[in-house]
């Protein structure tokens, strides 16, 4: 209840081995998972400190504790959080059409992959889900000095690709680090992958192109260059 779908999904298993492995009632069980969703949602991890791994178990340990009382319990904790994790992994796939656009704008543009995040963490999804053949380079914000919307990362991109800020288009589904971030480091265009198509708040950065599939980018990337060779005349 209350979760993201995405995230309820991965949860459901970790419920259901509550219930039938530890004998939880269903309530507990949901309860248990709400709470970590809920302490996903305020995470502040610093890898300086503590790395993922143990954050994210200690999540779990301490959701359960607040539903259940009683000591803690290091272990059932990681294996709620290694078979949460396993799920999600489990999940990331890129889809065939999605890998038939990307192979086939690769042939006339360079594709970067720009993530903010956890170095283990998103490097785990990148795996996951085998994503490297489709971009020329791909960077992990928690490897770098400073994340999106930092203009400095993105200069960092265009470096790797040899380009110029002006050359690039930046794709992404966040205005506040995506849009935002582009907007900052200068590059020709933003693309909003907005996929509910829900209206931005006043404040929010303007993109200057929206999009409701990853799908639909060719057209706008056929479009900017309609517009610059007419600009170009």
């Amino acid at each position: 209840a209350g979760l993201p779908k995405t995230n309820a999904i991965f949860l459901s298993r970790v419920i259901s081995a509550l219930q039938s492995k530890h004998h939880y009632g269903e309530g507990e069980a949901r309860a248990i998972c709400d709470k970590v969703q809920a302490k996903l949602l305020k995470e502040c991890h610093d890898p300086a400190k503590m790395c993922i791994t143990d954050l994210r178990i200690s999540h779990w340990e301490e959701a359960i504790q607040e539903t259940i009382g009683g000591e803690a319990n290091r272990d059932l904790a990681a294996e709620c959080y290694y078979l949460w994790k396993t799920t999600r992994l489990q999940h990331l796939a890129l889809a065939e059409d999605t890998r038939a656009m990307l192979t086939e704008l690769r042939k006339g543009l360079r594709l970067l992959l720009l993530t903010n995040g956890d170095r283990q963490t998103q490097r785990e999804k990148i795996e996951a889900c085998a994503c490297q053949p489709y971009f020329d380079a791909i960077v992990v914000g928690g490897e770098q000095k400073e994340e999106k919307p930092a203009p400095s990362i993105f200069h960092y991109c265009c470096d790797l690709l040899g380009v110029q800020p002006a050359e690039c288009v930046m794709v992404g589904d966040s205005l506040d680090t995506d849009i935002q971030g582009g907007l900052n480091a200068g590059l020709k265009a933003t693309v909003w992958l907005n996929k509910a198509m829900t209206a931005p708040v006043d404040t929010s950065p303007v993109p200057h192109y929206i999009i409701s599939s990853v799908l639909d980018l060719p057209a706008v990337l056929q479009k900017m260059e309609c517009m610059t060779t007419q600009i170009q005349l």
